[in-house]
């Protein structure tokens, strides 16, 4: 059977491990393609199971057993997704690092985890992750032992292994993996999940996007983020296949996911820019005929973005989400979701999540009003490595605190305003930087934009203005920005006063813009 044929059977629910999800798949559609690389391999569910479980048997040898502290930097490819489940067989406990994590990251993970096995890819895209790992452990009292990968996975003899740990209920279940987010002042913050959150952040997903066995998927993004078990819940769950690119390059991407009838397609607002620019090169022929709807989550997306995929790429446009390492899925827009609320929202809070808005004086605010965004339900992490960090993370009632502004509205969808650090105090005055982005991405030379405030003797911030501007653009002006948002209605309180333009934005690894790094270089200091 190929890929994208037939509607299949129901979808897979009340998995209470991934591994037994895995196992579930296997079994009721064994001969289903599930993961699909650019170089032709291709693994069906079945094969996909067997191949873990032979190398669930050779990492047993290596020691790897139930509550082993894995650590591992690697490529998104086939043998990393079924290094993950072979550990999630044995019961590890994994600690995936971005490969844009370097020796402060890096070290800070495997100190704090205890990790005991750290898998790297040897040399990769022109970096050396063995030489990075010792440098990044130099001085350590205890370190873990490398294992580079660059031929292949241990493999041993799935009849030697012993039963998989036993699932509980989601209340008891066991913190299996270990993410960070990285700061640029603070140290990174270790993030601690059960495979029961990231199946409820998995399953949120799926249900929002309507996906079903006939869909074909995409990986573009790092597998090694909190999105790669969160889209790899959804294909064990639905039953739809995937395709796996190491690094992206839009042109090379889209050639592969033609010739795969690839359905969704996403990762974040600037991928959806990318596959906007290609369509411009040639707006006569579809760059993918066979696309259903564009979906990512972790940055910003102006409303111009949903309607611009729509009429010049097709299919459903861009049904946006809203979550975090913290908490994989929060909302997120449906197809059966108006224009409107697809373009203007981050959709309904997905199934389970509670979200609430909490005002600056604590009262939950009533639907149209700005406050904190808070959340709570199965798919929230259970605290931070550091539990010095807890209190602070939660309010007494076990809601998150997000750090994220927004609203809810009458129709029960999320508005998202900003960061609470992206609200620019200017002359007492609060100001979002969102609406002023939102407003500047409409300009016809602007493909990206992010609004920063920057520190400022006379007005405590001042409102300034990235900007990347399209191929071929003459330029933009301090006065010409200005005047763009002048005609456009924008009070003059929030109409930038500095423009900067950059061929391109510094980035993390699934594409969000690193506003800091902005900060850091436009800021008093530069």
């Amino acid at each position: 059977m190929t890929a994208a044929e037939g509607a299949g059977p129901a979808p897979l629910t009340g998995a209470r491990t991934l591994w037994e999800l895995v196992a579930r798949r296997a079994s009721l559609t064994p001969e289903h393609a599930m993961l699909l690389e650019p170089d032709g391999e291709e693994l069906t569910f079945g094969e996909f199971a067997r191949r873990c479980e032979v190398v669930a048997a050779g990492m047993a040898e290596l020691g790897v057993g139930e509550g082993t502290v894995v650590s591992w930097q690697l490529p998104t490819r086939v043998d990393t997704v079924v290094l993950s489940m072979a550990l999630a067989r044995l019961g590890a406990i994994q600690n995936p690092i971005l490969h844009l994590y370097r020796e402060r990251e890096v070290g800070f993970a495997l100190r704090q985890t205890n990790s005991e096995l750290f898998c790297v890819p040897g040399v990769w895209r022109g970096t050396d992750f063995t030489a990075l790992a010792e440098r990044a452990l130099e001085g350590a009292d205890r370190a873990p032992t490398l294992l580079v990968l660059d031929r292949g996975l241990p493999e041993g003899d799935p009849e030697r292994l012993t039963p998989a740990p036993a699932a509980s209920d989601a209340e008891g279940s066991p913190v299996r993996w270990i993410y960070y987010t990285s700061g640029s002042t603070a140290e990174p913050k270790g993030v601690r999940h059960t495979d029961q959150t990231l199946l409820a952040g998995g399953w949120g997903l799926a249900r929002a996007l309507e996906m079903s066995p006939s869909d074909v998927g995409s990986i573009a993004f790092p597998f090694a983020h909190i999105a790669g078990p969160d889209y790899l819940v959804t294909m064990l769950s639905i039953g739809f296949p995937a395709v796996l690119l190491e690094t992206f390059s839009p042109p090379d991407a889209l050639e592969v996911f033609r010739r795969h009838g690839v359905t969704m397609v996403g990762g974040s607002t600037a991928f959806y820019v990318m596959y906007l620019a290609e369509q411009r090169k040639d707006p006569a022929t579809p760059v993918l005929a066979s696309l259903r709807l564009m979906s990512g989550g972790g940055a910003a997306k102006p409303p111009e973005v949903h309607f611009e995929v729509m009429a010049e790429i097709g299919g459903r446009g861009v049904v946006h989400g809203y979550g975090m390492t913290e908490v994989p899925m929060i909302a997120n827009g449906s197809p059966s979701d108006t224009d409107e609320q697809l373009a203007h929202t981050d959709g309904r809070p997905v199934e389970g999540a509670e979200v609430r808005i909490v005002t600056a004086d604590g009262q939950v605010a009533p639907p149209g009003v700005d406050g904190e965004i808070r959340v709570r339900g199965p798919m929230v992490f259970h605290g931070y490595t550091d539990p010095d960090l807890n209190a602070e993370a939660f309010d007494d009632e076990g809601y998150f605190r997000t750090g994220d502004l927004g609203r809810l509205r009458e129709d029960g969808h999320l508005v998202i305003t900003g960061r609470a650090k992206d609200v620019i105090v200017r002359k007492g005055e609060n100001i979002s930087a969102k609406e002023i982005e939102d407003l500047l991405y409409t300009h016809p030379m602007v493909v990206e934009v992010a609004v920063i405030g920057l520190p400022d003797p006379a007005r405590g911030e001042r409102v300034c203005a990235v900007l990347q501007l399209a191929e071929g653009s003459h330029g933009l002006s301090l006065d010409e920005v200005a005047a763009f948002c002048a005609d456009a209605g924008l009070m003059t309180q929030k109409i930038p006063e500095q423009v900067e333009l950059r061929a391109d934005m510094p980035r993390a690894g699934t594409g969000k813009i690193v506003k800091e790094a902005l900060r850091q270089e436009y800021g008093p200091e530069r």
